[in-house]
């Protein structure tokens, strides 16, 4: 009998078991024989903070653009996100939502949807999908300090546990998903790979978020915000998520001079700055769970990998590490899924051949683009805003976007069009399409609301309800 070929087993690295690092681990796990992820710290066994994740205490959502890519990446995970308390708010349905233009109408025809809940619960619902796999697995308190290899081909990560011992862990393929702290920038100049260009716009909002009972039942009460404008001098903004367990998710945000603070005794005080009041009316009626966690890390950073001269072979930055956006337009996760179905895609169409590492980060900077666009060009008109100033064409632009938006709150097609950018489902150069140029031109079909639109029922089950008494956070 002729003797078969030894095969080559092939491997995985990916640095920081994050939710990026997930889907990478998700994008892979068919592909090679085995995935091993490198954590600096524990995972936790179930929907729990993970260390390193500073914006789980604020509001978390996944656009649908997002978590399609999720259920495209794991199938079955939108169900069990759902099954796990997780809530699928129709856009704009289920939305009451306060723009600088105006309110939103809740249009009764639904294209889009938001899946809202904790950070927490997304998380662990996907590190379980994800884990289950036996070809993937996790070396827990180790940390990857140094790639190996050279300026053409990176074939590994030396790493270091929790004793301080080095070892070599030789891949075919290395993922850097280890977030706003990634080494990857030291780690190419090592390898003398150099001319890394960066962007940081920061527009210096400050969070500040708890977690409340709400005084009804979450499924299917509508996701409610009031957007900052900032063309006003105390541009304050906040948002009510209707999360697991009939809690609501609450952030409250505010520019240079006007930020939050951590006592709990001044954060629905704060509420009542915002442009209208419906967020602290309703959190007269809520219970608060937590104390006030505040957050000043609210930068937009992006590394263009993708413009580097050079690249070695078998090295891929993915999620934050290559862009980590202002947490409100609640992008981040969305991305990074995206990113890695087209990681996905590639390896499934040229395997781990030459040339795959740099057309996936070509391919990965794609969905950072549109995501980018959209939070600069919105962070950009804070009047504090670092890292650039608008100019003419930012200025036209926003006032196009501005008109688009007044028009959106009485056109389905204009609001049908701004949702799909916003969603991560089409790019931005969708809203000049002439259709949609047109309804700009043309104006809001409808005349604005006056006042925030709840529908009857969720109005009884307001008045049915009682105000809160006061307490103490647990």
């Amino acid at each position: 009998m002729r003797e078969q070929p030894h095969r080559i087993r092939t491997r995985a690295v990916i640095v920081g078991g994050s939710a990026a690092g997930m889907f990478a681990a998700a994008a892979l796990k068919d592909h090679v024989d085995a995935v091993e992820i490198i954590e600096a710290h524990d995972l936790p066994a179930g929907p729990e903070p993970r260390v390193g994740v500073p914006q789980a205490a604020h509001i978390n959502h996944l656009v649908s653009g997002g978590a399609d890519a999720i259920d495209e990446l794991l199938p079955g995970t939108l169900d069990q996100f759902l099954a796990a308390g997780a809530n699928r708010v129709p856009m704009t349905t289920n939305m009451v939502i306060y723009s600088p233009e105006g309110w939103y109408r809740r249009w009764q025809r639904t294209t889009h949807y938001l899946i809202a809940a904790s950070r927490d619960l997304i998380d662990f619902v996907v590190r379980q999908q994800v884990l289950k796999d036996p070809r993937v697995s996790v070396h827990s308190h180790t940390k990857a300090i140094a790639l190996l290899g050279d300026n053409r081909k990176v074939t590994g990560v030396r790493v270091q546990d929790a004793d301080g011992v080095e070892t070599e862990l030789a891949a075919d393929l290395v993922i850097d998903a280890s977030g706003r702290a990634t080494r990857a920038p030291r780690w190419l100049t090592e390898l003398d790979i150099t001319g890394l260009a960066e962007d940081r716009i920061d527009s210096g909002l400050a969070y500040a978020s708890r977690i409340y009972r709400a005084p009804v039942p979450t499924r299917g009460w509508p996701y409610v915000g009031v957007q900052a404008d900032p063309r006003l001098p105390h541009p304050n903004a906040g948002g009510i998520v209707p999360i697991e367990h009939d809690r609501w998710q609450v952030s409250l945000m505010g520019a240079p001079g006007g930020h939050p603070t951590r006592d709990a005794d001044d954060f629905e005080p704060f509420a009542r700055t915002l442009r209208h009041p419906v967020i602290a009316d309703l959190l007269a009626r809520a219970e608060p769970l937590t104390d006030v966690t505040v957050t000043h890390s609210t930068a937009n950073r992006r590394y263009y990998y993708e413009r580097l001269k050079a690249w070695p072979e078998g090295f891929v930055a993915l999620g934050d590490s290559v862009a980590a956006f202002n947490p409100v337009y609640g992008h981040g996760v969305s991305v990074a899924a995206q990113g890695a179905v087209a990681l996905r895609d590639l390896v499934a169409s040229v395997g781990l051949t030459t040339g795959l590492a740099r057309r996936a980060q070509r391919a990965i900077a794609r969905p950072v683009d549109v995501a980018w666009t959209l939070a600069v060009g919105t962070d950009i008109h804070f009047p504090k805003t670092e890292g650039k100033t608008p100019h003419v064409a930012d200025r036209l632009l926003n006032r196009y976007v501005s008109r688009l938006s007044r028009t959106a709150i009485g056109s389905f097609h204009a609001a049908t069009a701004l949702t799909d950018v916003l969603t991560l489902q089409a790019p931005p150069p969708s809203l000049v399409t002439p259709s949609v140029l047109l309804a700009a031109l043309a104006g809001p079909r409808r005349p604005q609301l006056d006042g925030p639109q709840f529908t009857p029922a969720e109005l009884r089950l307001l008045r049915d309800s009682k105000p809160a008494p006061a307490a103490s956070a647990e």
